[in-house]
């Protein structure tokens, strides 16, 4: 029980710690939205003009980015905010017949790039999300979003790794705790698709 009660008391004198991370997260966002806020706009336009012209956007990731991915096409074809019509996006990591049907006949390495193949068409957007970089299976999605005609756009954090070269808009958090690099990543999304939402629907009361 003394133990227990040590325990206690020392997560009880860790108040500061907990700051300190809260702290630390806001700053790698700082920091990145510092150096990629012009992207980020860049992005919501070629994501805005995709959805006008009748595209969609094919989010995909491991672990937690897999969540992160469903997230965020939830998002879209959902609502952010407003009542507004459904914008077409897929979650390649959601669906587990294909996902585990793929990794069995073929290979885990390609998951997504199976799944790119059937669904992505020239003009729709790949987000490939890779905390790492160096996902081999999120590697082989964008290989092949690249060679069907998809905007390729890369999320990933530490030294951006292989993804952050074959992307054509590649967002690096400067961070290489995961926990970090993913909150940054989910932060982008929120922004992504308020600013999508908002210009898009506009004048929808």
């Amino acid at each position: 029980m003394q133990h227990v009660d040590d325990l206690l008391q020392s997560a009880a004198m860790d108040r500061d710690e907990v700051i300190e991370r809260f702290e630390t997260s806001a700053a790698v966002k700082r920091q990145f939205v510092q150096t990629y806020a012009q992207r980020i706009v860049d992005v919501a336009q070629v994501m805005i003009r995709a959805f006008h012209e009748g595209r969609k956007v094919l989010f995909f990731g491991n672990g937690g980015s897999a969540t992160d991915a469903s997230h965020l096409a939830a998002e879209f074809v959902g609502r952010y905010h407003r009542d507004r019509a459904a914008l077409p996006a897929i979650a390649l990591a959601t669906d587990l017949a294909a996902v585990t049907c793929i990794a069995n006949d073929y290979d885990y390495s390609e998951i997504f790039a199976r799944q790119i193949h059937a669904h992505g068409r020239k003009g729709d957007i790949a987000v490939a999300i890779s905390t790492s970089g160096n996902s081999h299976n999120v590697l082989r999605g964008v290989e092949v979003a690249r060679t069907r005609g998809l905007v390729t756009v890369g999320w990933t954090g530490g030294t951006g790794g292989k993804l952050a070269t074959l992307v054509e808009y590649p967002f690096i958090v400067p961070s290489s705790v995961t926990a970090r690099i993913q909150e940054c990543h989910m932060t982008l999304g929120h922004v992504l698709c308020e600013i999508i939402e908002e210009r898009i629907f506009a004048e929808t009361p």
